[in-house]
């Protein structure tokens, strides 16, 4: 299709084309419902796009990447349900590559619909690291040979295709500060400054003409800045010429919606003019070109650059755990560098040592702690803090698992032990038996008692039990044995306890007990008591749950009461001693964490936090808090209270007409009164066509009806209803526009009949009107109109009782239509249906009879008769005529036609062949039917016979010329009834079978294909019909070719100064057409031909003015009608001699300056002060004959061959070019130029300052030229300067 049609769709972003021009009833092309949006997501994890396409038919979905095709099923995969809209594309493991704009096609027959989304992959730092460090070598060293040679090369690389400025671009420069200009050329590549401010001032008068049709003014401009709080916000003051003017944002060209609160990422804040704009929760894809229009002229462009949006967390920090002396690294990824990004440790600022290591990535992203030889005193809280976003996690040392019975030096100081650790060993559990019994008795973690291995026998009738017990309660251990086996020992995993160890010994008997009255963390363990050889084991397991205080617990017993859309939070601080997880739910269900919207919850160092942004009533509810931990668990709660206005009462709002009483409304209390108890309600109306409200009552709460009696019968009215409580008045519930019924009026009459119409009146009836209100009828009202008018006009004053009335204020020759209303007591009905249009003139006399009616022509099944209008004297004019016929076998006359014929002839059709019938006809016009005309003569169906002729206008010609070759059609036109023979002769012969000749309707025509020669002739065509008649015609054909070329051209001279140029005839003189020569000519001093004589009907030509020297060509064409010969051309051209005489020329002898100079520098080299990565152009004039050889030098080395840098010499101006200079370019260089008569010297200095240091331009001799963008211009504007 060689067009497309462009339709838009109702999703931002997704364009449409129309593939057929015209769409089927029921059928549409394809459209997006729900669009992909931009993903940005960690290397390593599933991205999932989602797309909802709608059409009919159902079209088909692909999905496509700029980068190639998604063909790889492990790592592309694309499904769509059966039956449903919504077609996914999922893509598996994602690296860095996988960085793409994604597009997804949906095509059917009439139409294809397209949008797209992109594909941010984040790639952890030290792994994009990592993963450059095992590039190849050898394509590292390739890459460094490709730059050298590139930098070796001499010649200057061509400049950059200038790339298009955007109207986007041009909108930013029309709002920006003049100080920011320069700033906005450097980064889109606009370099003519110039240029840019001449077209930059048309713009900006096309834009002031565009703005002026919708806005008084525009000022106070802000453009876009980012807080403390991570908010991005742009303000500008507008003067609207309408309030109702629509305002639009848009970024990047896609308008986007924004909101007038701070629910939604995009809001509005309106204050009198001032309208300030602020974009939410910024992340990397919100930067871009913002812009605000209204209606269509953009009146301000702003741009949000990615540097100024505050780094998010995309990698949170992980818990980390390791054993004792081990090392613990932490991890956090950021959306992007954070150069001021700290670590803390227990929220306090990480001092940087060597126990702690602190990197980032190259790329700025990843930042890494590694907490080297963590002891015990190292676990806690460790957190990254960018300024606005923080992450955190825990650190968990743990106990190496090669210990065995022995406990760290810090366990046995938790447990007040004096002793070494040596001394502290089994003493108790000696030889080979010992340890075997240490390995027998009850399972772990159920107590247990183990026997020596000489016997199975136990001496414990109750051994030790496992405990539980809380931190700070005091507990006991106790066993029993059988008999007296001696005092015993306690030990702790392995180590033996004593008074010192902050425990209690007892013994009652045969009851061993061990008393501790405030358990500590340190001593949970493996405890064992041993009696001889016999032992009894059990495990203290200390509960440390979360503590949170008892009055945090009694307040929150207290409901917590805040109004709709304020922010809430909730925060419960707490002890622990162990990492803690919270869990938050609100009426059973668990709370999900959010960072725009929604909830967010919090877990910080002793508190846990849920925040709403914005609360609404379903968010009041009962709320809990979770606490786990390894020591235990803990639950509080709370009940939030949110209040807010009433919402509307529940409907619909019944209004009932009361009549004289006036309207009642019905209504229903409202569903959620907002927490509040509704006081009382409001009723208001508004009258149809108006735009103000009406307070018309205040009924209590416990009444839900009210009668409005102040409305006005016949008129309409809106009700609403409002609730009220002590948060104020809520939503109205709103009716139907109503109207309150008058009393019944009569309805229309019927359609007025007309009973007579004349220049003097009109008298017209009508019928009464039925219905409510007709009953009592007090008159009608009559009016009238002409016709074509919207204007009617009242015929009577007062109403008239009758339902009769002539009309007697006319016009002669006016159309006129009336109607009829009845009066009631209830006032005026509808108007009666208008009549039809009635001329007002006196009646008509029919028509006389037609005149002179006869037959003209006949057919084998038409009639066609003529006929003269009737005498004025005889009647009035006649307006139509009615033809009729009768069958000769019939009485009965039947009309030809359905209206009128409005002329004096008719042809009566569909008859059948030959047969009879009797014709009449008659005038007509409002007067009546005249006296018919018939004929006395029966008609019969059958053509009239004549003598043929042809049909021949003045255009025809009698002779005809035709080139051979070409094709010859002759039509002949001719008249004739019926259809003749039709005969064609050339030179009163038969044509030949070359010639086609075709007869039809009236038409004749010759027909050869290629003409010849022979075709040449006179043709007559004869036409004969059945009666003998016959009618000729007959023209001449002349077939012709070109003329042949000329003989052979002689010249001579017969009069001085002149030529005679003869030719030999042309073979066509004698035969064919007649035809005449041209004369050409062309001398040496023009080339070209030139015609100097035409129509020369004889063979010789003179020329006149021949001048001596000039060589003459004459070229001699025969033409005629048909065309132009070949040329016949001189052999040798005409040419007279030039006499001249001698003259001799002496040069002056003369003496050659000595031009020799020694080297000299017009213009000197110049200091440079550059900072690093700037093209440098070192550039002087030297002048000297012959011309010196200029060699370069730095620090009294030379540069030829330089890798780095090279040299220009253009006319004298030598330039040496340092395309990126770095640090070690600074130096001294020396310019010497050298010829056969001496030597000249320049020098200067180049300074390379280090990063960040600024530079005063107070200390360089010429002006800043770096331009890393564009060497090329760079290079062009030096030049120019120096």
């Amino acid at each position: 299709m060689a067009g497309k049609l462009v339709k838009k769709s109702s999703i931002p972003g997704v364009s449409i084309r129309q593939l057929v021009e015209e769409i089927p009833e029921g059928c549409s092309t394809p459209d997006f419902e729900r669009k992909p949006i931009t993903l940005a997501l960690q290397e390593g994890k599933n991205a999932i796009f989602r797309a909802v396409v709608c059409g009919e038919p159902r079209p088909e979905v692909r999905w496509q990447s700029t980068k190639g095709d998604l063909s790889n099923s492990s790592k592309y995969q694309i499904s769509s349900a059966p039956g449903s809209k919504e077609h996914v594309l999922q893509i598996n493991k994602l690296t860095g590559e996988d960085t793409d704009l994604y597009r997804c096609i949906a095509v059917n027959t009439y139409g294809e619909a397209t949008c797209s989304a992109r594909l941010t992959v984040i790639e952890v730092g030290f792994r994009k690291n990592r993963k450059r460090q095992k590039e190849p070598q050898e394509d590292l060293r390739k890459e460094l040979m490709d730059f050298r040679n590139m930098l070796k090369k001499r010649a200057p690389p061509p400049a950059p295709e200038k790339k298009m400025e955007t109207e986007q671009v041009w909108q930013l420069l029309m709002t920006a500060d003049r100080k920011d200009y320069e700033k906005i050329c450097m980064k889109y590549g606009i370099v003519d400054f110039r240029g840019m401010l001449r077209k930059l001032q048309e713009m900006k008068k096309e834009r002031e003409d565009k703005m002026a049709q919708y806005i008084n003014a525009i000022s106070n401009l802000r453009h876009i800045k980012v807080s403390k709080d991570g908010v991005a916000s742009f303000a500008l003051e507008l003067d609207l010429k309408d309030f109702e003017s629509k305002i639009y944002l848009y970024k990047d060209g896609e308008m986007i919606p924004y909101g007038f609160d701070n629910q939604t990422k995009h809001c509005l804040r309106r204050l009198g003019k001032r309208y300030q704009f602020q974009i939410l929760d910024l992340r990397p894809e919100d930067a871009g070109l913002y812009q605000v229009k209204v209606e269509d002229a953009v009146v301000f462009s702003t741009e949000l650059e990615a540097s100024a949006i505050p780094p998010r967390v995309v990698v949170p920090l992980a818990e980390a755990r390791c054993e004792e002396h081990g090392d613990a690294v932490f991890e956090c990824t950021l959306s992007n560098p954070c150069p001021n990004a700290a670590w803390h440790f227990k929220h306090r600022p990480l001092r940087l040592s060597d126990k702690y290591e602190v990197s980032v990535s190259p790329d700025g992203l990843t930042h890494r702690l590694v907490v080297r030889g963590a002891r015990f005193s190292d676990r806690g809280l460790y957190s990254l803090d960018t300024g606005l976003h923080a992450s955190s996690a825990w650190l968990v040392v743990e106990a190496g698992k090669d210990k065995g019975l022995q406990t760290t030096r810090a366990d046995h100081q938790h447990l007040g032990s004096r002793k070494s650790a040596k001394d502290c060993r089994l003493d108790i559990l000696e030889g080979q038996s010992a340890m075997q019994s240490s390995r027998s008795g009850y399972k772990p973690g159920t107590g247990s008692v183990s026997p020596t291995a000489g016997g199975p026998r136990s001496y414990f009738s109750q051994g030790l039990a496992d405990t539980e017990v809380q931190q700070g309660k005091a507990t006991t251990l106790s066993c029993t044995l059988t008999r007296d086996l001696g005092p015993g020992a306690w030990f702790k995993d392995g180590v033996k306890l004593t008074a010192q160890d902050g425990v209690v010994f007892e013994q009652d008997g045969l009851v061993h007990r061990l008393l501790i009255d405030c358990v500590q963390g340190a001593q949970a363990g493996r405890y064992t008591f041993v009696a001889g050889n016999q032992q009894s084991e059990a495990t203290l397991t200390i509960q440390d749950p979360p503590i949170i205080a008892p009055d945090v617990t009694e307040k929150l017993r207290e409901p917590l009461v805040v109004k709709a859309g304020k922010p809430v939070t909730m925060k419960i601080p707490f002890q622990s001693h162990f990492p803690v997880q919270a869990t938050w739910r609100k009426d059973g269900a668990e709370v999900v964490g959010s960072s725009r919207r929604g909830a967010q919850v919090a877990l910080g160092d002793g508190y846990t936090r849920l925040c709403l942004p914005s609360t609404s009533r379903k968010d009041g509810g009962r709320y809990s808090v979770m606490l786990r931990s390894e020591g235990g668990s803990v639950q509080a709660e709370l009940t939030l209270q949110v209040i807010d206005k009433p919402q509307p009462p529940q409907g619909p709002l019944e209004v009932q007409d009361g009549r004289r009483a006036g309207v009642c409304l019905r209504w229903r209390p409202p569903k959620d009164d907002g927490g509040r108890v509704v006081e009382h309600y409001v009723v208001e109306r508004r009258q149809a066509g108006r735009s103000t409200w009406l307070k018309v009552g205040e009924p209590p709460t416990d009444s839900t009806t009210f009668t409005d009696a102040g409305v006005e019968q016949g008129r309409k009215y809106t009700f609403r209803v409002r609730a009220v409580t002590s948060e104020g008045t809520g939503e109205a519930l709103e009716s139907e526009e109503v109207l309150v019924a008058p009393d019944a009026i009569p309805g229309p009459p019927s359609t007025p009949a007309i009973l007579s119409a004349s220049s003097q009146g009109i008298t017209l009836t009508w019928t009464a009107p039925r219905g409510p209100g007709s009953a009592h009828i007090l008159g009608y009202l009559v009016e009238k109109r002409k016709k074509g008018s919207n204007t009617w006009i009242a015929v009577n004053d007062r109403p008239i009782s009758e339902r009769k009335c002539t009309v007697e204020d006319v016009r002669q020759g006016c159309q006129y239509e009336f109607r009829v209303t009845a009066v009631a007591p209830s006032g005026l009905g509808e108007p009666g249906p208008p009549s039809d249009a009635v001329l007002a003139q006196d009646p008509m006399r029919p028509p006389g009879p037609v005149q002179d009616l006869q037959v003209t022509d006949t057919s084998h099944t038409s009639i066609t008769l003529s006929w003269v209008g009737p005498d004025a004297q005889d009647g009035d004019k006649a307006q139509g005529y009615v033809v009729e016929l009768c069958g000769s076998d019939s009485l009965q006359w039947s009309p030809c036609h359905v209206d009128t014929v409005p002329g004096t002839s008719f042809t009566v059709k569909g008859l059948r062949p030959r047969e009879g019938y009797f014709v009449r006809v008659t005038a007509v016009n409002d007067g009546g039917h005249g006296q018919p005309t018939a004929l006395d003569t029966v008609v019969h169906t059958v053509p009239v016979t004549g003598c043929p002729k042809f049909l021949m206008d003045s255009k025809a010609k009698d002779s005809v010329m035709v080139r051979v070759g070409d094709t010859i059609r002759v039509p002949v036109s001719f008249e004739a009834g019926p259809m003749p023979e039709v005969t064609w002769l050339k030179d009163g012969l038969t044509l030949s079978k070359r010639s086609v000749t075709t007869t039809k309707d009236g038409l004749t025509q010759l027909l050869i294909p290629t003409a010849g020669l022979s075709d040449s002739g006179r043709y007559t065509v004869v036409l004969r019909n059945l009666q003998g008649k016959e009618a000729a015609y007959d023209f001449l054909i002349r077939v012709a070719a070109c003329p042949q070329a000329p003989g052979p051209i002689r010249l001579q001279e017969n009069v001085p100064r002149t030529v005679t140029v003869q030719w030999e005839p042309s073979p066509d003189e004698v035969q064919g057409p007649p035809l005449h020569y041209t004369v050409l000519m062309r001398s040496s001093s023009h080339g070209s031909w030139r015609e100097v004589a035409d129509h020369i009907h004889t063979n010789h030509f003179t020329f006149l003015g021949v001048l001596p020297g000039i060589e003459y060509h004459f070229r001699v064409v025969a033409k005629n009608e048909l065309g132009t010969s070949r040329p016949s051309d001189t052999s040798e051209p005409w040419c007279l001699p030039r006499q001249r005489g001698r003259f001799t020329v002496r040069a002056p002898s003369y003496r050659e300056p000595d031009l020799s100079q020694k080297p000299r520098f017009l213009v000197g080299l110049r200091t440079h002060l550059l900072p690093p990565g700037c093209e440098c152009h070192m550039t002087c004039a030297v002048q000297g004959s012959p011309r010196p050889h200029v060699t370069w030098f730095k620090n009294d080395q030379s540069l030829e061959g330089h890798p780095t840098a090279y040299s220009t010499d253009m006319l004298g101006v030598c330039s040496l070019v340092i395309p990126s200079v770095s640090p070690k370019d600074s130096g001294k260089y020396k310019a010497v130029a050298e010829n056969p008569l001496g030597q000249a010297v320049s020098t200067a200095t180049l300074i390379v300052t280090a990063p960040g240091q600024s530079i005063s331009h107070g200390i360089c001799s010429e002006p800043l030229r770096c331009y890393p963008q564009m060497p090329q211009l760079v290079d062009t504007h030096s030049s120019r300067k120096n």
